[in-house]
């Protein structure tokens, strides 16, 4: 109460000023009328006045005086007066301090005089007023005053009920029910019905319940009663208590309580006569009772969710029946209404919405709202709240509604006038309401409507004052939709305008917020309410039955169903549907058929439900095996493709959820990507496409859709053109991109991680298929304009984005095609010239103008050495082109035009069809002829002009700084490789282009040396290529051996087409190289023998791979294999070595690796059937050189043979050819040899030059020779270990087995099968073969002929032409590798690029002399063998002894070489001049088994001794001269024993240094 503080110079003067002051104040605050505070003010001034005097400060009597003089100023004042007495008393009683008691008492007695008695006998304590004297004792007022209080509260007061009289009740039920239409008022009955009590003597509260009961039966006169009952009423509680009298009356069972009882008491409540709270405890039932029974209906709705969902036995059905008959019976004795729920819905239906929100929110969420006259009273006040509002701004063009009267009510909610009106009331009853607006569609579209409304001036209006506020609203209606709207749906019955009308809302939404909704609604809004989770197990039930029954013949009428049955519940409905898609994807096309009844919004549905399921974090996207992805993730991406093509379903969440994972480093979801973009788009991308399909993807867009892919997908306008706009409108085109760029690598490096080796590959070829389909589709449907504002140039993409260089250009390329055509165009315009001279020049122009930027930018891609050999406007020339540039398919469009002519001509036949379609037909197939024919005119017109100016570009393409064979390096490193296996289109294209650039005679491009390197080194590309990019692989190195076999079957087209041409030179000139002035053409035949030679490396390298047992070898070169299966194998006998290799596959994978089985068996067929085009070795090259291999190996390259020029190597080569043999010696205990492919390996050595091979003789004469390399194999094997010896036994065995064999075949010779007779013509080979090799000085690998002879152990019993095909010896490296330290000396003599491989000299290979060596070393091969097992011994001892002999001698020659090397290096130049052509890059491809591949050497050894007399005199006397150990080529029969020794020595002894030097 001190809140007033007096100054204290008021108490100090107070008689000066200080009273004065006093006054003034308490009569300003008497005056102030401030709703009461007023009393507070003048209580407070008064209470620091009288505790001044308790305390001794002021005087009694100034202060009582000043105290008397204020009771005029108020009525009241007295009370005030006494109020502070009365506070004072308590604190004075409580002090221990007498003398502030006694102040105090003086104080009250001295103010006696103006304070009544009655009041302070009222308010202060007993014994302060016997202590005032105004009472005698404090005891007995005590019990005076509990007697009293006794009375008036605790004693009943007895009325005589006879005394009251009937009739004036009778009279009071007439005047309260008489007719109050006229002047009558409340206060005129109150009069009278005071009159009535008084008369007749009646009980006021009797009298109170029959005014009660009379509005109760005339509820309409609110007014009237309610202020009758206003001023009747004495308290509000008797007041309640008569209510909660009738309200107990009727809870009863089987009692109703009446409405009008409930309107009463809501309109009590609404006027404030009665609190909610007094009311409240009247009511049944409890609300614990109400919680219990929500729980109730709760585990109930879920207990007949799990029967619906679960198979129920019979026997539980018949246990459930009874049950249910129980709870019916319960339900027969209906339980007492629900008063609280009676209560207010009659509060709701006056317009009392805060005394209605409090009942509600007593109770569970949407118990209430559950009963339907609440729900539909709760929306009718709605109703009434939104109505101005809903028709200034929703209701639709051309509606007229129904108006709605207003409530009477004036506490009501206030109607609505602007949006920002919504969040008072409105919102919060549509919470209250929840689910069960679906009582009320009406009101369902009202609020639907203002949200659309509102959405459009949110999104128009972008004022920064009212953008918080909108944002706010914004969040409102989001809410709304997520707890009102969507749940409502779920119980509507399939109202499908309801769902269109919602869609008309959603759809303004950003795809974010309505999946977020989406989201809620699928997982978590069913849960809530017991309805709805009875709805959810209906919708499963009833989903489940439609797709048990549909079908591809019932799709019409299931998909009616599951159009009905989607309106109101669509997230189960497709959560069910993805389900069973996910493990039965043979329904996909049955389920997207029977989507055509959905609604907008369903469609919108279902696309959140399908990302969703790609999402479902508890799938795992890779099948068990972790080799291949899941075929749920298939069966969805698949449905993806087909629904969102048929159907207008927004595109932008899949895309964005594609990026997304991408973002994240994941890249299984391009599947989706891919199968949209396929169907959507009508872009294929597949690598088995036909040779027919793969020509039309290189005409215009018209021939790519008739002729390029599988499945004609027509009709894909639409749906492209949503595809494109989705892109654009949310700026996916570009990111996807370079995300699926950036991700290639990523797939390998960074994703790859544990991952199976076959799944990565599988990923990186989906990331990459995907990006080629979708870069296709940007660049053949996005304007000019838009795709050159989304692609940034060249060095940004690579440099910034880190976009890998072949993709970068990928996409780039359609902007430079679209830039060049538009500035063409404007220089057409700007100068018009109708001449072809004229049109050209403007192209060359537009070109240069578009690409000179672009030649300037790839600068910055590569190293400035790059740019030494290859000119920037090469690499941009070769990466900018397609093969749309190049040539014009007309094969392909005349396929075409021609099939239309077919089509056309069956419409006309076809009497079936009506005229009006036959003419509609016809018009469509004649418009797509004359297109086709228009695009092809187009098209060879954009070529010529293509071509002129690549005739223009040429002579400053390849600079060469460096060499040749650097040039080509740099070409296929950096052009070549990498887009030779970016597509298809791109593999046909890079073969075309070489053969292109070698057609335009490009100075300093070496076309040979480019096929060469291409054919001569596979193996690493194909071990390092995905599955995909073997398929483009294997089409690019068919299309390069097409070019190859065209020219090799035709000497006319081959000088047409060669002859003369600079990429056909073989002899380059080179610094410090005096002798390399000359070019050489390489002629007809000498190419037939480099063509062999790349035969037999594709050969080689085959056999390499099938061996090596790795799945990714094995797989991609039988993938490659059969890709280039038109082209090769041409030669029977390489044919052969690969049959009996790929057997041996499909024999080993049949039960281990299925898939390699199926490739090998495939191929395998193919193969076979393709034997009838093979043609034997000397029908494939000119073969008539003699076969020289049996002479003693010092007699050819020994150990003191000098003087060749070095070869060029490559490192890779080498590495290739290191690698191949490391990896066979060290499988020796394990790996199987290369059975056939190694007599093929043997064979081919004469591809390489080495001309000794190349004479076919007699049957005799090769069986013979074979004998003889078996011996030869034996003396040259080193015998002083254990392994050598064990070999020894088994060659005497093998020896044996082939003598019978060679007899046998001598006595049947006419009778032996084609077949055989082919098989003993490859044995022939091989032997000769190994014979070459041992006169080369080559030793056999004692490593393989260890693995071979074991394998010819196992074998058992085959017979010797078999067992001589399947194991022959491959030439080895080890010989050469003292002629490899010669070469390295020698090459500061020679060009790095100068080799002699591709050399072959006519007349050398024509020698008569040769001849006669072969027939007479045949004879002394035939003898020698008889003495092999006898001289086995003896040759072993000599061999070692010899050995340590030729050591000696090898060291002497070393000191020597400085001088030889003079000799050797004219010596090479003067067979230079005379032999013919070379070729640098063919020195890398030599034999099968050779570490450093230095065949130039080998085939000039053969050239010279093969040539005449005297230039071998020439070369042995060099040789002598370094020291080495020579014997005369023409040596007689009887001292071939000593040749074999002394070859024997001569291969241990290179064999070391071979091993020494590698």
């Amino acid at each position: 109460m001190a809140t007033l503080i007096l100054p204290g110079e008021w108490i100090k003067n107070w008689e000066k000023s200080g009273k004065h002051e006093f006054v003034q104040l308490c009569k300003e605050l008497t005056e102030k009328t401030d709703h009461g505070n007023e009393t507070k003010d003048i209580q407070a001034a008064l209470y620091e006045v009288c505790s001044q005097v308790v305390q001794g400060n002021l005087k009694i009597d100034l202060v009582s005086a000043v105290l008397g003089e204020m009771m005029e100023l108020r009525d009241d004042l007295p009370s005030i007066l006494a109020d502070v007495f009365c506070i004072l008393d308590l604190e004075t009683g409580a002090l221990e301090e007498k003398n502030k008691r006694d102040h105090y008492t003086h104080l009250v007695g001295a103010c006696l005089s103006f304070v009544p008695e009655a009041i302070l006998k009222e308010r202060l304590d007993p014994e302060t007023l016997e202590s005032l004297g105004l009472i005698k004792q404090a005891h007995q007022f005590n019990q005076k005053i509990v007697k009293i209080k006794t009375k008036l509260f605790y004693k009943q007061q007895k009325f005589n009920l006879l005394r009251e009289e009937n009739e004036g009740y009778a009279k009071l039920i007439t005047e309260l029910g008489q007719d109050l239409s006229g002047n009558i008022t409340s206060n005129l009955v109150l009069e009278s019905i005071k009159s009535l009590i008084g008369c007749f003597n009646l009980d006021p509260n009797r009298v109170l319940d029959i005014i009660l009961e009379v509005y109760e039966s005339r509820s309409e006169q609110d007014e009237f009663f309610l202020s009758l009952i206003k001023s009747y009423m004495c308290e509000p509680i008797t007041l309640c208590h008569i209510l909660g009298f009738k309200f107990k009356f009727y809870q009863e069972p089987n009692e109703e309580t009446p409405k009008s009882l409930y309107h009463i008491a809501a309109a009590l409540l609404n006027h404030k006569l009665i609190e909610l709270e007094d009311l409240y405890v009247h009511l049944m039932p409890v609300d614990a009772t109400i919680v219990e029974e929500h729980k109730r209906e709760i585990s109930e709705a879920k207990q007949i969710a799990r029967k619906l969902v679960t198979v129920v036995l019979p026997s539980e059905k018949s246990e459930d029946k009874e049950k249910e008959k129980e709870k019916e019976e319960e339900k027969n004795e209906k339980p007492p209404d629900n008063q609280k729920l009676g209560l207010l819905e009659a509060l709701l239906r006056i317009g009392d919405w805060h005394h209605a929100q409090s009942i509600m929110d007593q109770m569970p969420s949407f118990y209430a709202t559950s009963h339907k006259a609440i729900a539909l009273a709760l929306c009718q006040l709605v109703h009434l709240t939104v109505e101005p509002l809903y028709r200034r701004a929703g209701v639709p063009k051309g509606a007229k509604g129904c108006a709605l009267q207003p409530l009477q009510n004036k506490r009501a909610p206030q109607p609505t006038e602007s949006f920002e009106d919504l969040r008072k009331d409105t919102f919060s009853m549509l919470c209250y309401l929840g689910p069960h607006l679906s009582h009320d569609p009406i009101l369902f579209a009202k609020i639907v409507r203002l949200g659309k409304s509102f959405m459009k001036e949110y999104q128009s209006d972008g004022r920064p004052e009212v953008k918080d506020k909108m944002e706010i609203l914004l969040s409102c209606f989001l809410s709304i939709a997520d707890q009102v709207l969507l749940p409502s749906l779920s119980l509507m019955e399939c109202n499908a305008c309801m769902s269109e009308e919602l869609w008309g809302l959603f759809k303004l939404f950003p795809y974010q917020h309505r999946y977020r909704l989406y989201g809620q609604w699928k997982n978590e809004t069913y849960s809530g309410h017991p309805l709805l989770v009875k709805v959810k197990a209906q919708t499963v039930e009833r989903a489940r039955y439609i797709m048990k029954r549909l079908t591809k013949e019932n799709v019409k009428q299931s998909g009616r169903q599951i159009g009905k049955l989607s309106h109101s519940n669509p997230t189960i409905l497709f959560d069910y549907m993805l389900s069973q898609i996910q493990w039965y994807d043979n329904l996909i096309v049955p389920v997207v058929d029977s989507l055509k009844y959905l609604t907008s919004l369903n469609y919108d549905v279902l696309a959140y439900c399908i990302i969703e399921a790609l999402a479902n974090p508890e799938k795992e996207k890779m099948k068990h095996d972790d080799t291949t992805l899941s075929l749920w993730l298939q069966s969805l991406a698949s449905l993806c493709g087909a629904v969102f093509r048929k159907y207008p379903i927004e595109l932008a969440g899949l895309l964005q959820y594609v990026a997304n994972q991408l973002k994240a480093g994941k890249s299984f979801d391009l599947l989706i990507l891919k199968e949209v973009v396929q169907k959507m788009a009508g872009i294929e991308i597949t690598d088995e496409m036909t040779s027919e399909q793969l020509e039309a993807m290189t005409g215009g867009e018209q021939l790519k859709a008739e002729g390029g892919y599988f499945g004609q997908i027509r009709n894909t306008k639409k749906s492209s053109q949503r595809l494109k706009d989705a892109l654009l409108d949310h700026e996916l085109a570009l990111p996807l991109c370079l995300l699926m760029a950036q991700q290639r690598n990523g797939v390998v490096f960074l994703e790859g991680g544990e991952k199976h080796l076959k799944l990565v590959g599988h990923l990186y070829d989906q990331c990459h298929d995907t990006l080629v389909q979708f870069g296709g589709f940007l660049a053949s449907n996005l304007s000019t304009e838009d795709y050159i504002k989304r692609v940034p140039s060249i060095d940004i993409l690579c440099n910034q984005f880190h976009t890998p260089h072949d993709a970068a250009f990928f996409l780039s390329r359609p902007m430079y095609a679209h830039q060049i055509l538009s500035k063409y165009e404007e220089l057409k315009k700007a100068e018009k010239g109708n001449r072809q001279q004229q049109k050209v020049t403007k192209y060359v122009a537009a070109c240069e103008q578009v690409m000179t930027p672009v030649h300037e930018a790839v600068m910055s891609l590569h190293p400035a050495r790059v740019w030494d050999d290859l000119r920037p406007q090469f690499y941009a020339t070769f990466w900018s082109l397609t093969m749309y540039d190049l040539a014009v398919p007309h094969a392909a469009y005349e396929r075409e035009v021609n099939k239309l002519k077919v089509q056309i001509k069956a419409i006309e036949e076809n009497s079936e069809i009506p005229l009006n379609k036959k003419k509609k037909e016809k018009e469509r197939c004649t418009a797509l002829q004359e297109k086709l024919q228009e695009e092809e005119k187009k098209q060879m017109e954009h070529v010529q002009r293509v071509l002129h100016r690549l005739k223009l570009e040429k002579d400053s393409w390849l600079l060469t700084k460096s060499t040749k064979n650097e040039t080509i390096t740099k070409f296929l490193q950096l052009c070549l490789f990498p887009r030779c296996i970016f597509s298809s289109i791109d593999a046909v294209y890079c073969a075309r282009f070489v053969e292109l650039v070698h057609q335009q005679k490009t100075p300093n491009f070496c076309t040979l040396l480019c096929y060469d390197r291409v054919f001569s080194a596979i193996i690493y590309t194909v071990a390092s290529c995905t599955e995909n990019e073997s398929h483009r692989y294997g089409r690019f190195l068919c299309c390069m051996l097409e070019t190859v076999t065209r020219w090799h079957s035709n000497r006319a087209v081959y000088e047409k087409e060669c002859v003369n041409y600079p990429g056909f030179l073989t002899i380059f000139r080179a610094a410090g190289f005096d002798g390399g002035n000359k070019a050489d053409q390489l002629d007809y035949e000498n190419f037939r023998h480099v063509v062999h030679k790349w035969h037999y490396m594709l050969t080689k390298a085959s056999v390499h791979c099938l061996e090596t047992g790795d799945y990714t070898h094995i797989r991609n070169i039988l993938i490659v294999l059969t890709k280039i299966l038109p082209c090769y194998p041409k030669v029977l006998n390489l044919g052969q070595a690969l049959e009996a290799r790929v057997h041996k596959i499909c024999l080993e994978e049949k039960d281990k690796r299925p898939d390699l089985y199926a490739l090998a068996m495939g191929y395998s067929g193919r193969l076979k059937s393709q034997k009838v085009h093979m043609v034997p070795e000397n029908e494939f090259h000119h073969k008539d050189q003699p076969a020289r291999s049996a002479t003693p190996a010092s007699q050819q390259n020994g150990p003191g043979s000098a003087g060749k020029p070095a070869a060029n190597t490559s490192k890779t080569e080498e590495g290739g050819f290191e690698d191949g043999d490391r990896i066979k010696d060290k499988s020796q205990g394990t790996t199987k040899p290369v059975n056939k492919a190694n007599s093929t390996a043997a064979k081919v050595t004469t591809s390489n030059g080495n001309g000794a091979l190349n004479s076919t003789k007699a049957v005799k004469d090769d069986k013979e020779k074979s004998g003889k390399e078996k011996k030869e194999k034996k003396e040259k094997t080193p015998g002083s270990t254990p392994e050598t010896k064990a070999e020894n036994r088994r060659e005497k065995q093998r020896d044996e087995r082939a003598g019978k064999e060679e007899r046998l075949l001598r006595e049947g010779k006419e009778k032996t099968p084609k077949a055989d007779r082919e098989k003993v013509k490859l044995d022939e080979k091989s032997g000769k073969d190994d014979k070459a090799k041992a006169g080369n000085g080559e030793p056999v690998e004692p490593a393989r002929d260890a693995v071979k002879e074991s394998k010819n152990k196992e074998k058992g019993d085959r017979n010797a032409a078999i067992a001589t095909l399947k194991s022959p010896n491959p030439r080895s490296d080890s010989a050469e590798s003292e002629r490899d330290h010669k070469r390295r000396k020698l090459d500061s003599h020679s060009s790095p690029s100068h080799s002699s491989s591709v050399k072959d000299s006519s007349n050398e290979l024509k020698d008569p002399a040769t001849k006669q060596h072969i027939n007479f070393n045949s004879v002394a091969r035939s003898k020698s063998r008889e003495r092999e097992v006898e001289k086995k011994d003896t040759e072993s001892v000599q061999g070692r002894s010899k050995e340590k002999k030729e050591e000696k001698e090898r060291k002497e020659r070393k000191r020597d070489h400085a001088v030889n090397d003079r000799e050797a290096s004219q010596e090479s130049k003067r067979r230079k001049d005379e032999n013919g052509t070379n070729s640098s890059k063919n020195s890398q491809s030599t034999s099968p088994s050779c570490d450093s591949p230095l065949t130039p050497e080998k085939e000039k050894t053969k050239r010279s001794k093969s040539s005449s007399k005297e230039k071998a005199e020439s070369v042995k006397a060099e040789r002598t001269s370094s020291g080495g150990k020579k014997e005369s080529r023409h040596e007689k029969s009887e001292k071939k024993e000593k040749r074999d020794s002394a070859g024997g020595k001569e291969e241990k002894k290179h064999h070391k240094s071979s091993d020494k030097h590698r």
